[in-house]
């Protein structure tokens, strides 16, 4: 009881982003500073996806070859369904909610799935872990380049003709590292090994900065005249039902392609997952300042559900099997 009270709680990594958050408002840094912090954080991505590039082992792509049914229904329920569901909730909300809040939930489905929790909460349930190792590098992988670009498809379906500034930064600040990454893995991996509990630490120091600069600049842009406490706990609720439906679907799916009990707790995990350590960045990158802290809020709110709900759910299917 004790242990998934525990995993029930706000994780500290999630209080460290609501202080953030709440310094970035009352305090937020302009000018030179933001400046300043903006250069480091842009250096904090391109060192993480050069992380991220050097541990993607090549073979883990080939083995994913083998479970080829699995791996396209995880990738074709995160990137298909579950954006045209974002989609059809933003257009049931016009009105109802902020147009940037719209624009989060839309980019909340178009995001790739988790690398640590998607991998450990399969390892609770007794799950594929080999399955979901490579469903998470696949999904990260080809998020790099699908997820901007689902996001103006879909986002100019929903509000019209947008600009995304950021888009060119994209191939300079993920894709160059994580190319980078790929081609001196030989050379990097073995420092990587070394120190692998620092090489942890960028993905949360990453999303620390991200996270400050976009709500510096968002409060700067007077995002909190904008957004009312009404509509942050609606907020709420509506991510809380986006997660109810992406995780029995995710299940319902296994369940009708007949996965065994292995797999479709991978696809259930896989599958439902959102990456806040891939997300955080992309949106500093790719939004306006006046936009990039209000995208960022449905994927903090979901990314906390997510691990909650998943305390439950791989401790019960841990006992069932």
């Amino acid at each position: 009881m004790s242990t998934l009270f525990r995993r029930l709680v706000p994780d500290r990594f999630i209080l460290i982003l609501v202080a953030t958050l709440v310094v970035a408002t009352l305090f937020p840094a302009t000018g030179r500073v933001l400046t300043t912090i903006g250069w480091v954080s842009n250096a904090a991505i391109f060192l993480l996806f050069f992380l991220h590039g050097a541990r993607l082992s090549r073979q883990s792509v080939v083995d994913g070859a083998r479970r080829w049914r699995l791996q396209l229904a995880i990738l074709g329920f995160g990137y298909g369904a579950f954006s045209l569901v974002t989609l059809g909730v933003t257009r049931a909300l016009t009105g109802w909610l902020a147009p940037e809040l719209l624009m989060g939930l839309i980019f909340l489905g178009v995001l790739p799935t988790t690398v640590q929790s998607s991998i450990a909460y399969a390892s609770i349930a007794r799950g594929n872990v080999a399955a979901s190792v490579i469903a998470a590098a696949a999904s990260n992988l080809i998020g790099v380049v699908l997820t901007p670009a689902l996001f103006a498809v879909l986002a100019s379906t929903a509000f019209g003709a947008i600009s995304l500034s950021g888009v060119g930064k994209i191939a300079l600040l993920l894709l160059l590292p994580f190319a980078l990454g790929q081609f001196l893995r030989n050379q990097a991996l073995p420092t990587i090994q070394r120190h692998a509990r620092l090489a942890g630490m960028m993905d949360k120091l990453t999303i620390v900065l991200a996270v400050f600069v976009a709500f510096s600049d968002a409060a700067t842009q007077g995002l909190w005249n904008r957004v009312s406490p009404s509509a942050l706990i609606g907020l709420v609720m509506v991510a809380f039902a986006l997660l109810l439906l992406a995780f029995a679907a995710a299940w319902g799916l296994g369940g009708v392609m007949k996965l065994d009990p292995a797999d479709r707790a991978t696809m259930l995990f896989s599958g439902a997952h959102k990456s806040l350590a891939t997300g955080a960045p992309m949106a500093r990158i790719l939004f306006p300042p006046a936009l990039a802290g209000a995208v960022i809020l449905p994927l903090m709110l979901y990314h906390q559900m997510q691990l909650m709900l998943s305390a439950i759910v791989s401790a019960r299917l841990a006992r069932d099997r």
